[in-house]
């Protein structure tokens, strides 16, 4: 069986503060080995169910974040920030089942520790068919292009309920409860990969039943930004529409190429946001 994980940051237990997980803040390192040992969690935790091969996709800031010789099950390591599917390169329909670990909650949900979506300067808030999306929701749109399910998601509450209505049935594993965007209960280090450990054994085992994403096709996502100059901005994109002021849609019966199409008006709108 063979495993894709996309790894972010800032749902690991622990982690409150952007500080922590940025490479000029004192705590980055750090916080680098908490976020490794609940990858690795999540590998060994496969492995254990009968997962041989793997691929990490490291999916935060620079995407440079993992130590690869550290990685458990000899996981091949996708680095690097320069991805045309961002978070979901690599995945393609050879695989069994995806992981998304260390995930975090949408910008426009409620309480998560260091929520946003994609870009917390430009968007205020996505919906995938009218129901609120996280990045988990939306990179989800890449594993129902390749009818290949997400089965694991761990990170705090929050975005654990978040991705329920697009991957009913997954598996989570919850590390932390947040408190707000900058505060959370987090389990000790150890308890929280055994959780992981255990949430991803299940999730393997429980792979002949899994099904892709339930997202009805064609799907339309419908982005909110923080102003109108950044709306505007993205309307210079193919098939994106105004829908208000702030407000933007775009619709797609290629589950794929619509996410390819929010990933350029991240992109594009991030230059004016910054």
């Amino acid at each position: 069986m063979k495993i894709f994980v996309s790894s972010d940051m800032e749902g690991t237990a622990g982690v409150v503060d952007w500080d922590q997980c940025r490479p000029s803040g004192s705590q980055y390192g750090y916080c680098c080995d908490l976020l490794q040992e609940e990858v690795n969690a999540a590998i060994e935790g496969a492995m254990a169910a009968g997962a041989s091969e793997f691929l990490v996709n490291d999916s935060h800031s620079a995407m440079a974040n993992l130590r690869p010789d550290r990685l458990a099950g000899r996981a091949r390591y996708l680095s690097g920030r320069h991805k045309p599917l961002y978070m979901m390169q690599g995945l393609d329909a050879s695989f069994d089942g995806v992981f998304f670990v260390s995930y975090h909650g949408s910008m426009g949900g409620a309480p998560s520790a260091l929520s946003h979506t994609y870009n917390p300067r430009a968007i205020a808030g996505v919906w995938l068919n009218g129901t609120p999306a996280g990045e988990s929701g939306i990179n989800a749109l890449v594993a129902l292009g390749h009818r290949v399910p997400v089965v694991l998601i761990t990170g705090d509450r929050t975005t654990a309920e978040e991705i329920e209505p697009f991957c009913p049935g997954i598996r989570a594993a919850v590390v932390k409860t947040s408190v707000s965007r900058f505060a959370a209960d987090s389990l000790h280090p150890e308890e929280a990969r055994e959780v992981i450990r255990e949430a991803a054994r299940e999730a393997v085992l429980r792979l002949p039943d899994a099904a892709p994403p339930a997202i009805d096709l064609p799907a339309t996502l419908t982005i909110r930004f923080r102003n109108a100059d950044l709306a505007e901005m993205a309307t210079w994109i193919n098939r994106v529409e105004r829908a208000d002021e702030l407000t933007v849609r775009v619709s797609d019966e290629d589950a794929i190429r619509l996410y390819r199409t929010f990933i350029t008006v991240v992109l594009l709108t991030r230059g004016i946001a910054e």
